[in-house]
């Protein structure tokens, strides 16, 4: 399913669900995904040779994965990679998106919110009862356009505050 979604001044973005067999997606997920780590978003440092090298093949031997491309003029200008797993409290699948990026050069045209809309069409597919995602706090541009879509933070109790998303490295 494809999605197309117009841009201010500039050309309108498609996107794609893409084929992880496909060599031109598989590349174009790995220059994205490289672009966003390099961003201070995403930690300022490109991908090692050994992610690059298993990032699509990871991807596509995980069933729960899934990835979009957005494109404007045949060139990639963002990427969503997405996880579906299963809410317990929902009883439903939730889809989290995992990574979303869009290139530097397209920021702010509407490349984000197309491939949100996409993300959303196949939330509601999977019949999922919401879409989960993490934000650093200073990235106030990706902050502003998630709210505007109607994302914020997760909350059960106001008196027990938001909830934090941690981790611990292996």
């Amino acid at each position: 399913m494809t999605g197309t979604a117009t841009l201010s001044k500039a050309p309108a973005a498609t996107v794609i669900r893409a084929d992880y067999g496909n060599a031109d997606h598989a590349a174009d997920i790995v220059k994205m995904l490289r672009a966003y780590a390099m961003d201070p978003m995403g930690g300022g440092e490109d991908l090692s040779s050994e992610v690059q090298e298993n990032l699509v093949p990871g991807l596509a031997a995980t069933p729960a994965a899934s990835s979009l491309l957005a494109y404007v003029d045949g060139q990639p200008a963002g990427l969503a990679n997405l996880m579906t797993t299963f809410s317990s409290f929902g009883g439903k699948p939730l889809l989290n998106i995992h990574d979303i990026v869009v290139a530097k050069d397209f920021r702010g045209s509407g490349v984000g919110r197309a491939l949100f809309a996409e993300i959303e069409t196949i939330a509601q597919e999977k019949g999922a009862c919401k879409v989960t995602l993490e934000v650093l706090e200073g990235n106030i541009p990706a902050k502003a356009l998630y709210a505007s879509l109607g994302y914020g933070d997760y909350v059960l109790d106001p008196e027990m505050g938001k909830a934090l998303f941690w981790q611990k490295r292996l």
